[in-house]
């Protein structure tokens, strides 16, 4: 197995930071890891925010569902799908462009995601740990306000960085399903109770599958966060519907 995918292999997230500092050096070249991102058409469809202000991680800490360890990471960024710029520079050019739509969006979020991943990969590979924050897009109305964000562009992905303490270096990676639920042939393939069971059946612990699949259920995906993450997403893709 090579040092690439060894890596890929051995990353996992990291929620606990020493008081160590990434340096100048190390930043730079984890965000030009996520600049060399494979891109639709290289048009690099995403912003990303470098948060050094540490009255917005606080903030952050806050909004994004009240975890603490926001406000400690030694780097937070925020990757913003961002259809604007583009939009703005076919209009200045008098291209008479159409308003962006529901694909433009889809496309740029896809790039964001992309350039997320390329980052996090490249800390790993420093030794610098790091978190996805899927709540960036929870309160998506009180963020876009808070980075001053224009009609088409949107939070899409928040990581944030830090050397792991020793508890977190050890901890035991959650293992992943078997590749054979992951990967259809040709088509997909809807899967049976059996096989959703199996596919399932060691994230319960001590539980029965149905005792933790209505606890996640509840705790996920009933969960008031998630509802207001559709809410406000719904909202914000208002942005974005065709115009007749």
């Amino acid at each position: 197995m090579n040092e690439v995918i060894k890596q890929l292999y051995e990353r996992k997230s990291v929620r606990a930071f020493t008081d160590r500092e990434i340096t100048r050096e190390d930043k730079r070249l984890i965000l030009e890891a996520a600049s060399m991102a494979p891109s639709a058409g290289n048009q690099q469809l995403y912003t990303i925010l470098h948060i050094t202000d540490q009255d917005l991680k606080d903030r952050l800490s806050e909004t994004c569902d009240h975890q603490p360890f926001i406000a400690k990471a030694k780097m937070v960024l925020v990757f913003c799908a961002d259809f604007q710029k583009w939009y703005d520079a076919f209009e200045l050019a008098g291209c008479k462009p159409r308003k962006p739509e529901a694909g433009d969006l889809m496309l740029a979020v896809t790039d964001t995601a992309i350039a997320a991943q390329n980052a996090v990969t490249a800390a790993w590979s420093l030794g610098i740990g790091s978190c996805y924050i899927g709540d960036i897009m929870e309160n998506c109305e009180i963020h876009r306000e808070l980075f001053g964000l224009p009609p088409y562009v949107f939070p899409a992905v928040m990581a944030v960085f830090g050397y792991p303490t020793k508890q977190q270096e050890e901890r035991v990676k959650p293992r992943r399903v078997d590749l054979e639920h992951l990967v259809h042939e040709n088509a997909y393939r809807r899967m049976d109770e059996t096989e959703l069971k199996g596919m399932f059946a060691e994230k319960g612990g001590n539980q029965t599958y149905d005792e933790w699949i209505t606890a996640f259920c509840k705790r996920k995906y009933n969960s008031d966060f998630s509802r207001e993450m559709s809410r406000s997403v719904a909202e914000y893709m208002k942005n974005f519907v065709k115009e007749e």
